[in-house]
């Protein structure tokens, strides 16, 4: 497991061999649960292959998708719970086989001390979150459905490389925090206007 580069500033070969020296190299399946909600931070994952998406459950057990981790990048969550000593406020699971360089929480002021550009590298990953975040926000208070769903299409495929999603519909309402009828009755019609086409556990983008 490599970490080449770490997508949001110039690494620099030093703090690179500084955090596979600090690193634990783990491997998630796709559907595995890396951090749960309510748990307590101990390690800052930095993704080297695969994705990682980040969930936010309400008391009634619905889930809505807020942003994916990518390789090179970090969950900002899991770096200011670590820091606070507090428990995860969000889920993390494997979007596809993952793996992952977890980072001691006790590392992190290390760190900051040695390699000023660790810092900016949080910073701008906080950038980037809280933008994703504003989205979710948007697309839940101002953009129908049918919107949502079609920008989860093109998002998925995006990060897979591939225009077709591989998801059932009962995933897809799941993580939009839907029903599955209606992310059926939705793909139906976007499949009639020629957007998708439609196959089992499939939708291609048109």
């Amino acid at each position: 497991m490599e970490l080449n580069q770490i997508t949001e500033f110039q690494s620099s070969a030093a703090i690179l061999q500084r955090l596979h020296e600090y690193g634990i190299p783990r491997t998630f399946s796709e559907g595995e649960v890396i951090m749960r909600e309510s748990a307590y931070v101990r390690a800052i994952p930095i993704v080297t292959e695969g994705s990682v998406k980040v969930m936010r459950t309400d008391p009634d057990g619905r889930e809505i998708l807020l942003y994916y981790i990518r390789p090179g990048e970090s969950c900002i969550m899991s770096f200011l719970g670590g820091m606070h000593q507090e428990t995860s406020k969000v889920k993390a699971v494997a979007d596809k086989d993952t793996q992952i360089l977890m980072i001691p929480v006790e590392k992190l002021s290390e760190l900051m001390r040695e390699f000023p550009e660790w810092l900016d590298y949080i910073f701008k990953l906080y950038h980037k979150r809280f933008e994703e975040l504003l989205e979710v926000v948007n697309a839940v208070a101002f953009k129908r459905m049918d919107e949502r769903l079609l920008d989860f299409i093109r998002k998925k495929s995006e990060l897979s490389g591939d225009n077709a999603v591989h998801m059932t519909h009962e995933q897809i309402a799941h993580e939009l925090g839907t029903a599955r009828v209606v992310v059926s009755r939705l793909l139906k019609q976007m499949e009639e206007e020629k957007l998708v086409e439609l196959s089992r556990n499939k939708i291609t983008l048109l």
